[in-house]
């Protein structure tokens, strides 16, 4: 059984402001939560439906049928499992090496599929606006698929971040230098922005290299890329260039 406090509790987390008064969130599916498990995430309760994560004590551990565990869920069609976390400490940002900078992302799917890119191609440090979504959002968390665990996510305000950095600042524009042809750094900050407005016109001042991925259909008619696909071809050209 879930307790009614219980579900209070963990229902509320699905909003930022609860969620960061209580020093909590959730995850839900057996490999995010056993990314995490394996992580320095420190658990705070796990529900599940089968008796699994023996690495558990069972002190922090209920198993509860499928109908509590739709009480708890965000999803539409619940997991087998969902898990408390407490929130890490926030660690300082990363200066070296390639990083992505996002400027007012706003779609969960978005970030977390960002998220995992960048654990995909290496890259440790994504430093957002603090108008991008909650990287603990559930759909966030979702999406990472357990990435959350290995990328250092920091929010600030990123006109005085951008002003201090030594770093070259790159931006993705509609009228910038074809990607493709570019010699492309291993050091750097890549700017990726809103997926309505694209890059902010106070960035944009700040941005010293201006790249596109250039359309190759012949009629030139798609007006943009969805923000996520964008920053994969990004990532994919500034790691095989170097």
């Amino acid at each position: 059984m879930v307790s009614k406090n219980q579900i209070k509790l963990i229902t509320s987390l699905q909003q930022k402001k609860y969620r960061y008064a209580n020093k909590l969130f959730f995850a839900e599916g057996v490999k995010g939560i056993q990314e995490l498990l394996d992580s320095n995430f420190e658990l705070e309760h796990l529900y599940s439906t089968q008796n699994d994560f023996p690495e558990v004590s069972n002190n922090n551990k209920s198993i509860i049928d499928e109908n509590d565990l739709k009480k708890i869920s965000a999803l539409a069609t619940p997991n087998s499992c969902l898990a408390v976390f407490k929130m890490p400490l926030e660690k300082s940002i990363i200066a070296t090496g390639l990083i992505v900078v996002l400027d007012s992302i706003r779609d969960p799917g978005n970030l977390g599929t960002i998220m995992r890119l960048c654990d995909w191609f290496g890259i440790q440090q994504i430093v957002c606006s603090n108008e991008t979504v909650d990287y603990f959002n559930p759909k966030v968390v979702q999406a990472t698929m357990g990435s959350i665990a290995r990328v250092n996510v920091n929010y600030t305000d990123l006109n005085s971040y951008l002003q201090q950095t030594q770093l070259p600042i790159f931006g993705t524009f509609m009228n910038g230098q074809n990607i493709y042809k570019s010699i492309l750094p291993q050091q750097g900050i890549i700017i990726m922005g809103n997926e309505a407005n694209g890059i902010s016109e106070t960035l944009e001042k700040l941005v010293q290299n201006r790249l596109t991925i250039p359309r190759f259909g012949s009629l030139q008619k798609t007006e943009s890329l969805n923000v996520a696909t964008a920053t994969a071809i990004i990532l994919s050209e500034f790691s095989r260039g170097n």
